[in-house]
């Protein structure tokens, strides 16, 4: 029999962790002749008993495992990690909130057994998210995809299925400042999408708030796209096309030709399309170092420079 492994970041969720489990078990249960299962709890550094209550479940089950963190590293962090220790032919990424509904697990295998190399659960609608963070989340992915060489799916969640051959590929990966699900889909393979409700939080408050969220779609900008880096560059590249044409034709239309708009401009004007200009060419030279800066980011960070898929056997 397959193994299927279960990765659950968890922070603060100790009210959580048997509800998620006891869910988990009914929804296992009638698959059980054909897999067999891990679950992969990950204890990014909370400050209640989430630890002690994994624990717990790891004495009465040996299929619960739990990978206990020193302190808090953020979800991106301990998803990785649940990926690097996972050891089945297939992961099945979920959250601890009991957002992500449980029941539609079987759907996800159902894909995978199908030939998808990653199922991806797509957020309809969660009851929970604030106006702010539903505005934001658009916005964020618009402007993604705009500056972004990779295409990333809106509203696609952690709620996803990996194959093995998925989750080699993304243990290559070294960069720490990551979006894991943004690198699961610059990896490519393929990929089938599961739609869902998000549910309402069943205990306990997310730990994910505004700021934290800001810093995410931050690293992921910098992760995923060059863009910000070669921002400076277009600037001065079209303040100093602007200048440069409208210096000439105030020149020209001054000294040589006698045009009456261009007499209207005092030196101390000219003067000041004169710095502009210069400020440009300041632009200019810092996007040039971009440049550099960008082909330096892409030899640290270290990214495979190709991926193979094979047929699953």
């Amino acid at each position: 029999m397959k193994l299927l492994s279960f990765i659950i970041p968890a922070y603060n969720e100790s009210a959580n962790v048997m509800p998620l489990y006891t869910r988990l078990q009914s929804v296992l249960k009638p698959l059980s002749d054909r897999y067999t299962f891990e679950i992969l709890f990950v204890n990014d550094g909370s400050k209640d008993t989430t630890a002690e209550e994994v624990t717990k479940l790891t004495k009465a089950d040996t299929r619960v495992k739990l990978i206990d963190f020193s302190r808090n590293f953020g979800k991106e962090i301990a998803t990785t990690a649940g990926l690097r220790h996972c050891t089945g032919d297939a992961c099945m990424m979920i959250d601890a909130d009991l957002q992500h509904p449980a029941e539609l697990i079987p759907d996800f295998i159902a894909k995978w057994e199908e030939g998808s190399d990653v199922v991806v659960g797509i957020r309809k609608e969660s009851k929970s998210d604030s106006w702010v963070k539903k505005i934001g989340g658009k916005i964020f992915y618009v402007i993604l995809n705009k500056i972004s060489d990779t295409e990333i799916t809106p509203n696609a969640t952690d709620f996803r299925l990996l194959d093995r051959a998925v989750i080699d590929a993304f243990n290559e990966f070294k960069e720490t400042k990551r979006l894991t699900r943004g690198l699961i889909d610059w990896l490519g393979f393929r990929r089938t999408y599961i739609f869902f409700d998000a549910e309402e939080r069943l205990h306990g408050t997310a730990s994910y708030s505004v700021w934290k969220l800001l810093k995410l779609a931050l690293n992921s900008f910098m992760s995923l796209s060059l863009f910000p880096l070669k921002v400076a560059g277009y600037i001065g590249i079209f303040i100093t096309s602007f200048s440069l044409i409208a210096g000439s034709y105030i020149f020209l239309g001054k000294y040589f030709f006698k045009w009456y708009w261009a007499l209207t401009f005092s030196d101390s004007e000219d003067l000041a399309i004169f710095i502009v200009f210069l400020v440009g060419i300041i632009l200019m030279s810092l996007g040039l170092i971009s440049l550099y800066i960008a082909n330096i980011h892409e030899e640290v960070i270290k990214r495979p420079l190709y991926v193979i898929r094979k047929e699953r056997e």
